[in-house]
């Protein structure tokens, strides 16, 4: 079932169950869908999809970041609702242990010894890892392994 199914009968469901905070997580991501229709992409991939998923979450873990500093809890419970339905369309992320163990596989195929290898290392832990780690867990990751 695709994406834009899978929400517009979950936004069905939610309105029978007149859950507010579902129908603003699903609302938002059929808004952001129909954008990435609409921008000129002929055929919306799965991959576009995980991009679009992840891109949500991190916008409104930042905000959620905001909102707590400035003492904002209404404003903040918000941003993590949504942040839990639009995180049950993406992928099972990687725990910490199956990430370091992947990107040191990774370390070992590409050859890298030391931080200068970092770019490399990136290159393609983020194609590998797309949708199953956030790009900073990568990052900080392969920054650690490196160095160590």
């Amino acid at each position: 079932m695709s994406l834009e199914n899978e929400i517009m009968l979950k936004l069905k469901d939610a309105m029978k169950a007149k859950d507010e905070s579902a129908l603003r997580g699903l609302r938002a991501i059929k808004a952001a869908l129909l954008l990435l229709k609409t921008s000129g992409v002929e055929n919306i991939t799965p991959e576009d999809e995980i991009k679009m998923l992840q891109k949500m979450v991190k916008q409104r873990q930042d905000a959620l970041d905001i909102f707590t500093q400035q003492n904002r809890a209404d404003l903040a419970q918000k941003e993590a609702e949504e942040i839990k339905i639009i995180e049950q369309f993406l992928p099972q992320q990687l725990s910490a242990e199956a990430l370091t163990a992947a990107l040191k596989e990774i370390i070992q195929t590409v050859g890298a010894a030391g931080p200068g290898d970092l770019g490399k290392v990136m290159g393609i832990a983020s194609k590998q890892l797309a949708g199953k780690a956030d790009g900073k867990r990568i990052s900080e990751a392969t920054k650690a392994l490196l160095t160590a």
